[in-house]
C-alpha cells in the first residue's frame, strides 16, 4: 500500500533538487539545449512547475477527466495561474514555493477523495493517489533531463554531490 504522506515526501524531495539544478545552472544561459527537436533548460524546468500546478490543481478541483479534447486548454487555465518567472533564482524560488503550497493542499485530503477515481489523459482509470504519484514521476522524468544538461555543461547534480558527501562522512 503507497500512503499519500510518502508520495508528498518524495515528490517534495524530486521538486527540491529540480530547483536546486535552477539553481545550479543559474550561470549557464537557461536557453541551453544539447540538440536541436528538444526543450531548453528553461523550458523544461518551467514546464515542469507548470505541469505539476496545472495537473494538481485538477486533481484537487476533482476534475474527473483528462481524456478530453480540451485538456491543453485546461492544463492552461492552471498554468496561467503562475506567476512570470524572469531569471532561474525567480524559477527555483517557484518551484519551492510553489510546493509548499501545492503539499499543504494535497495532504488537508481525506483517505476517500485520493481512494476516488479519475480518467488519465490515456484514458487508463486510476485512483487520485496513483495519479499524484504519475505527476511526480513526470517531475522526475524532467528532473533527470534537467541533470543531463548540468552534466553536458560540467556540473554535478545535486543528488550527485549528497551521495559524494554521504561517501566521505
Amino acid at each position: 500500500m503507497v500512503r499519500l504522506q510518502a508520495v508528498i515526501d518524495s515528490w517534495k524531495t524530486v521538486r527540491q533538487d529540480t530547483a536546486q539544478a535552477v539553481d545550479d545552472f543559474s550561470a549557464h544561459n537557461l536557453d541551453y539545449k544539447p540538440c536541436d527537436g528538444v526543450m531548453t533548460f528553461g523550458e523544461l524546468a518551467r514546464h515542469t512547475l507548470e505541469a505539476g500546478h496545472a495537473l494538481t490543481g485538477a486533481l484537487l478541483d476533482e476534475v474527473d477527466s483528462f481524456a478530453t479534447p480540451q485538456f491543453r486548454e485546461l492544463i492552461d487555465k492552471y498554468a496561467a495561474e503562475l506567476p512570470k518567472t524572469d531569471g532561474p533564482g525567480a524559477l527555483a524560488r517557484e518551484l519551492r514555493a510553489e510546493m509548499d503550497t501545492r503539499a499543504a493542499q494535497l495532504a488537508a485530503k481525506p483517505a476517500s477523495f485520493w481512494e476516488g477515481e479519475i480518467t488519465r489523459r490515456d484514458g487508463m482509470r486510476v485512483t487520485r493517489l496513483e495519479m499524484l504519484q504519475f505527476v511526480k514521476e513526470h517531475e522526475l522524468t524532467h528532473r533527470q533531463q534537467l541533470f543531463m544538461y548540468l552534466r553536458l555543461n560540467g556540473l554535478v547534480p545535486p543528488t550527485t554531490r549528497r551521495r559524494m558527501a554521504q561517501a566521505k562522512a
